[in-house]
């Protein structure tokens, strides 16, 4: 294959992805929320590398997490109060 033929297809590539991103997040914000906590939870568990705790910070829905933990303690993590 071309060189440039492939960087087409890559570049392609990254447009679709950010394209599903935009709609997941204007669409399905409730199911994508909870799929990036199941995500994040994993790699924030104690024991876990670095690295992992960096990476499932990252994933994780912006006011989700305090402390490692979803929500305060009298939130059901739904970010609606600020």
């Amino acid at each position: 294959m071309d060189p440039s033929l492939a960087l087409q297809y890559a570049i392609i590539a990254l447009l679709v992805v950010a394209s599903v991103w935009v709609v997941l997040k204007k669409q399905f914000p409730g199911p994508l929320r909870k799929a990036r906590i199941a995500m994040a939870l994993p790699l924030l568990r104690e024991g876990r590398a670095k690295w992992q705790h960096a990476l499932g910070r990252w994933i994780a829905p912006a006011g989700s997490l305090v402390n490692g933990r979803i929500g305060g303690k009298d939130c059901g993590g739904c970010d609606g109060c600020g």
